[in-house]
């Protein structure tokens, strides 16, 4: 069986980052949530820290780097992305919609989203709802119902409701629209002219 491919995108701006810890978190759990299923996962990390400067001249001249063009291409081609943003102002950083911005409308369309952020307070954590999964339900992604926040006294959490069990619940949620997907490139329904959708529904005579 042909892996599935995971594009992780994480906007973190320190070494090390907690946004990038959240990812690598979530990205653990996804994969072996999926072993467990008898399925295989290929992950492409995608730092968008080292990429700055290729997404800013990509605003200016109209066409990615090389590195850019590489990890948008790894976006487009994926089963699935794992979203993490740090928050900034109550909503995702403007590093992680950038590269976004720059992506293609189509890249996410019918393509399986789990959204996390990162944040120095829980009162940031409803940014998942009103700033992330609204973009991604413009890209017509299928966002996972369970969005991951991670605040600075939830890394200490174990109990089921805290930080671990929301990630293995997030996870679990992805891992469930993975498993029977076919890898990319798999065939699209045709999709019929409306005119003869209407006729469709005509009565018989």
């Amino acid at each position: 069986m042909t892996p599935l491919t995971l594009a992780v995108v994480t906007a973190g701006l320190t070494q090390p980052s907690s946004t990038r810890l959240l990812a690598d978190r979530l990205t653990e759990a996804v994969s072996r949530q999926l072993a467990d299923e008898g399925r295989q996962v290929d992950v492409r990390v995608i730092e968008l820290r080292e990429l700055a400067v290729d997404i800013a001249n990509n605003f200016v001249t109209g066409f990615p780097s090389p590195a850019l063009d590489a990890e948008l291409e790894a976006v487009t081609g994926a089963d699935a992305v794992i979203a993490v943003t740090p928050i900034f102002t109550a909503s995702y950083s403007g590093l992680f919609k950038s590269f976004f911005d720059v992506l293609d409308n189509a890249a996410l369309t019918g393509k399986p989203v789990l959204v996390a952020a990162t944040g120095g307070t829980a009162r940031h954590s409803l940014a998942l709802e009103h700033a992330l999964r609204p973009m991604f339900a413009y890209l017509r992604a299928v966002v996972v119902p369970t969005a991951v926040y991670a605040s600075s006294e939830d890394w200490g959490s174990t109990d089921a409701e805290g930080l671990s069990g929301r990630i293995a619940r997030a996870a679990g949620e992805l891992t469930e629209l993975l498993s029977g997907r076919p890898s990319t490139g798999r065939a699209v329904d045709e999709v019929l002219p409306f005119e003869q959708q209407l006729a469709a529904l005509l009565p018989k005579s």
